[in-house]
């Protein structure tokens, strides 16, 4: 796709187009809508260095069809040959993007990221039951051996063989990654948001170099880490890429500013300016890192008495993002008793507040 970002009269103007060679009528629509844009209060960037940031790497695109569906097919057939019955469908990607920026200013980016993937999903349905599974992997390089996917998937068929009930109560609830990330993290990516704090709706918008969570939580956003499909050397507005602490021990250091979010809040930008294709830079995160703990998945099951270990959660943004709260039914989750899990729980729904969550952390995760 190519998009047009221009600035008249002092209005920001803008177009897309997924085709290539009509070049005057991009400049006509971005001229179109520049009447009607928002002020910009912010100057492209001249031309600048850029941290060398590897996200190409050239061996992605010499893996052959052949070798990708030989991929699929393993994955598929270590599934449905543990637990057969089992509806699955596997799925291998790779691809290369090139990203070139340039404006009138003088300020000119290019790079290139390669990506390939892994993903399997499977669905076993009984007559009062339908259990879903899941896993998938994704890096900068080629991925030829499919075990670590499989093997998770395996991990959940197995845990979920049992089945158990949850009481309707407070307890201790270890959230996986993926659980972290379908209920935690939305409402953190709202709080952090340059926008939403310069708008006085963030909860953390005016606290920042005080404690708001617990000492044991530390999140940054680096996309300069090499061969992360998220990294890059700049943003999509050719702002060097940077590492931005947004909690450090509990404490609030920064936010994620865009160019125009920036000079309205007279900061800079922290090159957080992500397009989507058919809209302006908004800031968002690249990719966000949890500094890890020191307890094993083992030891934190091991020292619950009585709770729930959330795998995937569905629903969970429906509630009120901007307060911290969430609710959402338990997609695949687990039982704990005495410091074993007994089996998959059912309609079962997990709420609370992330602030209160992460306020009062008792471990996490080292792996």
């Amino acid at each position: 796709s190519v998009a047009l970002r221009i600035i008249k009269d002092g209005r920001i103007g803008y177009a897309t187009t997924t085709g290539i060679g009509d070049s005057q009528q991009l400049v006509k629509d971005a001229l179109e809508t520049a009447a009607f844009g928002t002020e910009a209060k912010f100057k492209l960037p001249e031309k600048t260095d850029y941290p060398q940031v590897e996200v190409f790497d050239p061996a992605v695109g010499d893996v052959s069809i052949k070798e990708m569906v030989r991929l699929g097919e393993e994955m598929v057939a270590a599934i449905t040959g543990h637990t057969p019955g089992i509806i699955c469908e596997a799925g291998v990607s790779r691809g290369v993007i090139t990203v070139r920026l340039i404006n009138s200013r003088g300020g000119k980016a290019e790079y290139r990221k390669s990506f390939f993937s892994l993903d399997i999903e499977g669905n076993l349905v009984s007559e009062s039951d339908m259990l879903f599974v899941g896993e998938s992997e994704i890096s900068c390089h080629p991925l030829s051996d499919h075990k670590k996917v499989t093997d998770m998937v395996l991990r959940q068929l197995d845990l979920a063989k049992n089945r158990a009930t949850a009481p309707s109560r407070q307890m201790p609830v270890i959230f996986t990654p993926d659980g972290v990330a379908g209920a935690l993290i939305l409402p953190l990516l709202s709080a952090f948001n340059g926008k939403i704090v310069l708008e006085g709706a963030s909860p953390v918008g005016n606290k920042l170099g005080q404690t708001a969570f617990d000492k044991s939580f530390s999140l940054r956003d680096d996309p300069t880490i090499e061969y992360r499909p998220g990294s890059r050397p700049c943003d999509d507005e050719g702002i060097p890429s940077q590492r931005t602490s947004l909690i450090e021990k509990g404490v609030v250091k920064g936010f994620l500013y865009d160019l125009q979010t920036a000079a309205l809040a007279g900061k800079k930008s922290t090159g957080n300016g992500n397009r989507s294709r058919g809209g302006l830079p908004a800031p968002a995160p690249s990719a966000l890192v949890i500094t890890p703990g020191k307890t094993t998945f083992d030891d934190m099951v091991k020292d619950i008495k009585e709770g729930l270990v959330v795998e995937q959660l569905m629903g969970a943004e429906q509630g009120n993002i901007l307060g911290g709260d969430f609710s959402g039914n338990v997609l695949l989750g687990y039982k704990i008793e005495n410091g074993k899990i007994v089996g998959r729980v059912k309609d079962t729904m997990v709420s609370g507040n992330v602030y209160k969550i992460l306020k009062d952390i008792a471990a996490i995760g080292s792996e």
